[in-house]
């Protein structure tokens, strides 16, 4: 017969066992078995969870069981079952009002094929150069193929010593010649306002007055001014884990601006968009949409106040795609301004352009992980749209393309 102190420890023993499986029960059934629940931290509201941990519960953090693979390693099979609309051929014939090639008479008649199947009529090349007789070199060959109305160039202009003696008169008389040579724009590369120096050796602004004359030059001579202004915001921000293009900036540590050595992202705006108000009489082409296009009420807000300004799309097709109604409405309320430009001629890559512009599809790949990990949808923009964006747009911004052949 049981004393009173074995009938005890009975019921503790009994007490115990239902309360380790009723733990063990309400672990498993909020998805921590194998013991993990017990590794679970718990955090405040507005807190985010340790390095290493996700949030599994309402202010519940825990670690994956495996060890996580790695930002490059990580990816995921898609399980969306959706409509897949491919686009090898734009819809309508296109400028590229954004390139970089060296048309020679080698490689021109690959190219022109490469083009048909893409439906790419015109190809403008912004890699011009400085020098006018470079140019005429390049204008030359074109027009001595059988492709002289598939490709048009840019000039450029060597921005270091401005403000020194003798440079802008060089520099306005070098653009003036390069034109009658055949270019017909000016393409404005990255370094001005980042790298290029002054004759004292400052650093050039890219709204500095000793370039007033270059951007009045243009407007007397009626071509347009495509400049490129800095990189993207995060390009500019601290490389921590919480910077969008961490995998990019690590990928290309050269696209880094820490702010000890380069202008901030803001200050190189101002500078471009005070340029910009300043020169109303000279159209401006605003390259990568002017590093606007994940904030498009900024971009509106430039546009309105400033209508000689155009952006185009060259290199910035992953910001659209992630947020295709609001860029769906925007290019439509802007259709008379937005261009379409490419940057890199890669031919297997302007079908990702042609999909996202033409189809309402869902949830598909960009064509560089690095540059984006997230998925692009379709904005379904109205032929129109289309018409404008391609080729409408460029023929008023660029004179010197060829304005014949084109669908009503």
């Amino acid at each position: 017969m049981r004393g009173p102190r074995s009938s005890f420890v009975s019921l503790l023993i009994v007490s115990l066992a239902l309360a380790a499986g009723g733990a063990l029960l309400a672990q498993r059934g909020q998805g921590g078995g194998r013991g993990q629940q017990a590794n679970r931290v718990e955090i405040q509201e507005g807190q985010e969870c340790p390095p290493g941990m996700t949030e599994v519960r309402h202010l519940q953090c825990q670690a994956p069981a495996d060890a996580a693979p790695s930002i490059v390693d990580y990816r995921p099979r898609s399980t969306v079952v959706a409509p897949e609309h491919l686009v090898p051929k734009a819809k309508y014939p296109v400028v590229d009002v954004h390139t970089h090639v060296t048309e020679t008479a080698e490689n021109m008649p690959k190219m022109t094929q490469e083009m048909d199947a893409l439906n790419l009529r015109v190809l403008v090349n912004l890699s011009g150069g400085s020098d006018p007789e470079q140019v005429k070199r390049k204008v030359d060959a074109i027009k001595a193929s059988p492709y002289k109305d598939r490709f048009r160039v840019f000039a450029n202009v060597n921005w270091n010593g401005a403000g020194g003696p003798g440079w802008k008169e060089k520099a306005l008389a070098d653009l003036e010649q390069a034109v009658k040579n055949g270019a017909i724009g000016l393409k404005i590369f990255k370094g001005l306002g980042l790298s290029d120096k002054k004759a004292d050796g400052s650093r050039l602004h890219v709204d500095d007055p000793d370039l007033d004359p270059i951007w009045d030059l243009c407007a007397r001579l009626n071509i347009p001014v495509i400049i490129h202004t800095a990189d993207p915001e995060e390009f500019f921000q601290p490389l921590d884990y919480k910077n969008e293009r961490w995998l990019e900036l690590n990928v290309f540590p050269g696209r880094r601006y820490p702010q000890d050595r380069y202008p901030s992202f803001e200050e190189l705006m101002k500078e471009r968009d005070a340029m910009f108000a300043k020169h109303p009489k000279t159209r401006y082409i605003a390259a990568h949409f002017a590093w606007y296009g994940n904030d498009l009420p900024r971009l509106s807000k430039m546009l309105d106040a400033m209508p000689n300004v155009y952006p185009e799309v060259a290199a910035v097709l992953y910001e659209f795609g992630r947020q295709p109604h609001a860029s769906r409405e925007f290019f439509i309320k802007y259709q008379d301004r937005v261009l379409f430009g490419k940057d890199t001629y890669e031919p297997s890559e302007y079908p990702y352009y042609w999909r996202v512009f033409e189809t309402t599809d869902e949830y598909f790949d960009y064509y560089r992980h690095y540059h984006a990990f997230w998925k692009l949808y379709g904005m379904g923009l109205p032929d129109e749209v289309l018409k404008k964006l391609y080729f409408r747009n460029a023929l008023k911004v660029e004179p010197g393309l060829p304005q014949s052949g084109w669908p009503q």
